[in-house]
């Protein structure tokens, strides 16, 4: 073989003979000076150098590599592959609870000291206008400060474009072009919005969930709904399916990626629907659904528009919920 090590007990009859041609040469008369006498053989023949794909130290963590067999490692698929890992996570955990505090204290400041607004509207236990208001700018705030980090993160650690990187890209080969897929994507999440829509029917909660209060006047409905179709689908989509799914997938797999990822999107949501706990399953379920998407189709812009699909209908569904004093 080619990097076998040969047998060296072939090497005892090389020496015999290698005695006898030098005792026989003895007897007879010395070479002239011009002739030169053949080298002798080599005790064994020199081993060539093991092939790179299979030296040890190519790929360390492979239990044949003691051994110099062939090794084998999984190829790790191209949208898991980013430059980040939990220790970003980690980071951007910490920075979006603490910029949430602080964002919203400054925005509730802001408009106690600068609309005179009176504090107990603004930092009160009931939901006024002002503070949901208050609420409301100050999570479009903190979504943009959370894209900041990401850009900041991906341009201190790579050259490739952002949103690439973010995983805002091509679908799969074989799946097609996403512009030619907009309309079908946007169709999934408005039949995703009808059946969360119609099941939520037989779990409503029988308290007022805390997100009724949050839209107890026209500028918190229209705020509200300029940012859940606007905002949220983008920024929500980079922040779990771009961000968070490859760390988890690429360290537990693409399973266990969306089922926690899609579930970590529901609870983020949670707060928003206290109480109704049927409606925070069903959250988990579109979390759920958005990932599956994204692992599908290799590109958070296939679960973008699912997302953006499912929340216009949504508002569309509240808006005329609001309009007719319908319940649902």
């Amino acid at each position: 073989m080619a990097y076998e090590d040969q047998n060296l007990s072939g090497a005892a009859p090389v020496r015999a003979r290698s005695k006898e041609t030098m005792e026989h040469a003895s007897n007879d008369q010395q070479p002239v000076a011009h002739e030169q006498s053949a080298p002798e053989p080599p005790l064994t023949e020199p081993l060539r150098p093991i092939p790179e794909d299979l030296r040890p130290d190519v790929h360390p963590y492979n239990v044949n590599a003691s051994l110099g067999l062939p090794q084998f490692r999984p190829r790790m698929r191209d949208d898991l592959r980013v430059t980040w890992g939990w220790t970003e996570v980690l980071v951007l955990v910490v920075l979006y609870l603490v910029g949430s505090a602080v964002v919203t204290w400054v925005i509730g400041e802001a408009a106690i000291l600068v609309l005179g607004i009176p504090k107990d509207q603004v930092f009160g236990d009931t939901m006024s206008t002002a503070k949901s208001v208050v609420v409301l700018v100050s999570q479009a705030l903190v979504d943009g400060l959370a894209i900041l980090y990401f850009y900041l993160m991906v341009l201190t650690s790579t050259t490739e474009p952002f949103w690439p990187s973010m995983g805002w890209r091509e679908m799969r080969p074989g799946l097609g072009k996403i512009r030619d897929s907009v309309f079908h994507y946007l169709a999934v999440g408005a039949m995703l919005a009808v059946l969360v829509s119609f099941v939520g029917g037989f779990l409503n909660s029988k308290e007022p969930l805390p997100i009724e209060g949050l839209l107890n006047a026209r500028v918190s409905i229209v705020l509200f709904g300029v940012l859940g179709v606007l905002v949220a689908p983008l920024v929500e989509e980079t922040m779990f399916r771009g961000f968070l799914y490859p760390v988890i997938a690429r360290r537990l797999g693409v399973a266990a990626g969306v089922a926690i990822t899609g579930t970590l999107f529901g609870l983020m949501h949670a707060a928003q629907l206290w109480g109704g706990w049927g409606q925070i399953a069903l959250l988990i379920l579109v979390g759920v659904v958005l990932t599956w998407v994204r692992a599908r189709t290799g590109t958070v812009a296939a679960s973008f528009f699912v997302h953006l699909g499912y929340n216009s209908l949504q508002l569309i569904g509240y808006l005329v919920y609001v309009v007719t004093g319908s319940h649902h």
